[in-house]
């Protein structure tokens, strides 16, 4: 397992164990996500009315949590925060960044729930004024979501920069709980998803704040849980707005640019919304994938991704702080070449098994929608799939560079990556029609991937004096193979079950996991055929560590 888990010390998790601890959290979180978009669905539809304008108005602090948080704490703060703890005055460090982080996070989410009309105009296309009044009713009451993100991932980033793993990846199933719980009684007093749903006169402000309201009390609560693990762990945050000149000079510069980096991405993110809510305005026609359907497929989509690579690039990142501060660059040049090898043993199945049941998928993970409206959010997963492998890579090349503390080449590399997924998105819209509008979007996100990897792994490569290319060529090479081959065989195995909409929703929660199961079994068993026949060691290394534990909780 040194391959997988590095030469660490006993003291500190390994990888392959802190990987497999987020890994569990996420597992856990993400299958109660599925519950809870099921019960959404169940609740306002997909291609629908209010699905959309829920959409647009959710999209809102999503993507201000992007900008401040996912763009600047998570990928700068970690590296900081670790160097503070490894200096006796380091607590004073992390309480100021604490301090202003919560702060800085609560102006903004003051702005714009002010501001919440404004926003909704920004995110939609082609809406009468009904629909997006519905979108600001609902934002009103999800934008202040973004003050409860930044403290999650704030107080979750102390967390792992002291190598307390999992309570930052197990939160988010508090979340998911509180809000399946207000969707159930959103169900009780109001019913499912019918026509009426989409009559404006039905939307009063009370059904709005139920359904709103308790979308954000859960995202409250994942944050507010981590203050419990904290204090535990001998972390007792306190406010501290001042300190010695310059403390924070490094952190401002690196998050001024990374915060510009992410601004620049969600330039993108906005464009591909516009064009994706103008392919079905209202809902009138439920065979065409909108806004609502695109948030349905990335859910899927990113499901491996954040299992996979996130829990990964988390862990890594951790260790790479501590190898760059070390100034051991050629320990560092090994875990971006050990996580790039490992990461791509599993995106590749992970595409070929999203492109192969990305319908079977869609099915039981909406079990009240048509098999119209399951087709068209399964076009959407199919597209971004496409770039899940490279979105592997890029995410964890992407937190070297902020290990680097160079956020400065992670901007000049977005400009190139929103341009393309701008212009993939726009042609679509001009020269397809409106059912492929979405699916235009979510290619166009994949090229931005395919960019994002190919400039951050050349800048990198310079940067370290080589990424052990030879080594990570062989093992996505290889990975493509097999991809190749479990793909045809999922594909022949598909074909020897009913056709999917021929299943009626009674028989949905029988067929489709046996579809699902025997199909995945069937791939995973030729994809690991070719990769342990032509040696790829990270595969049995993962088959090991898997085994091992395995045979320790039999005895």
């Amino acid at each position: 397992m040194a391959d997988i888990e590095g030469d660490t010390a006993p003291s500190r998790p390994s990888l392959g164990r802190a990987s497999l601890i987020m890994a569990s959290g996420t597992a856990v979180s993400r299958v109660l996500g599925f519950v809870r978009n099921a019960l959404l669905v169940a609740a306002i539809g997909v291609n629908a009315y209010a699905a959309n304008a829920f959409d647009v108005a959710n999209k809102i602090p999503n993507a201000l949590y992007a900008v401040l948080a996912a763009g600047v704490i998570n990928s700068v703060l970690v590296p900081q925060i670790v160097r503070a703890f490894h200096r006796p005055d380091g607590k004073r460090t992390v309480d100021r960044i604490v301090t202003w982080g919560l702060a800085l996070s609560f102006g903004v989410t003051l702005i714009f729930t002010a501001g919440a009309s404004i926003a909704v105009v920004m995110y939609s296309s082609g809406w009468g004024a009904e629909q997006r009044a519905l979108a600001t009713g609902f934002a009103l009451w999800v934008i202040p979501q973004l003050f409860f993100y930044a403290a999650y991932t704030i107080l979750g980033q102390v967390l792992n920069a002291k190598e307390q793993f999992g309570p930052y990846m197990w939160a988010p199933v508090l979340n998911n709980v509180v809000a399946i719980a207000g969707l159930l009684i959103y169900l009780g007093i109001y019913g499912g998803y019918a026509a009426s749903t989409d009559d404006p006169s039905e939307w009063g402000s009370e059904r709005i704040a139920l359904l709103a309201g308790t979308a954000t009390l859960g995202i409250a609560s994942q944050a507010l849980i981590l203050l419990w693990p904290l204090l535990r762990g001998g972390y007792r945050p306190r406010m501290v707005w001042g300190g010695p000149k310059g403390e924070l000079s490094v952190v401002r510069t690196v998050a001024g640019w990374a915060l510009a980096a992410v601004a620049v991405e969600q330039v993108g993110v906005l464009y591909a919304t516009r064009v994706t809510s103008s392919a079905n305005p209202g809902g009138l026609d439920p065979a065409i994938a909108g806004n609502a359907a695109y948030f349905q497929a990335l859910a899927l989509y990113l499901v491996p991704h954040s299992l996979i690579t996130v829990s990964i690039a988390t862990a890594l990142t951790t260790t790479m702080s501590r190898h760059y501060t070390e100034g051991d660059l050629p320990a560092l040049r090994g875990d971006v070449s050990r996580g790039l090898r490992v990461i791509a043993t599993f995106t590749f199945f992970a595409t070929a098994a999203l492109i192969v049941l990305a319908p079977w998928m869609v099915r039981l993970a909406l079990p009240t929608v048509t098999p119209t409206v399951v087709q068209s959010v399964a076009n959407v997963v199919i597209a971004l799939a496409i770039g899940l492998v490279p979105l592997g890579a890029m995410v964890l090349v992407k937190r070297v560079y902020y290990v680097l503390e160079d956020a400065k080449g992670i901007f000049y590399i977005h400009i190139p990556m929103a341009l393309t997924w701008m212009v993939v998105a726009f042609a679509s819209q001009q020269l397809l029609a409106p059912a492929w509008w979405t699916v235009g979007a979510a290619l166009g996100m994949a090229a931005s991937n395919v960019v994002g990897m190919a400039l951050r792994s050349r800048g990198l490569h310079r940067r370290l004096g080589g990424l052990d290319g030879r080594r990570v060529t062989r093992v996505h090479l290889l990975s493509a193979v097999a991809a190749v081959v479990a793909g045809g065989v999922g594909w022949a195995l598909v074909q020897a079950f009913p056709d999917m909409a021929d299943i009626t929703r009674s028989q949905v929660f029988v067929m489709a996991p046996l579809v699902l199961v025997a199909v995945a079994l069937g791939m995973a068993i030729a994809y690991s055929a070719v990769l342990w026949i032509t040696r790829v060691q990270e595969f049995r290394d993962l088959v090991d560590m898997i085994t091992r534990r395995f045979r320790r909780r039999v005895r």
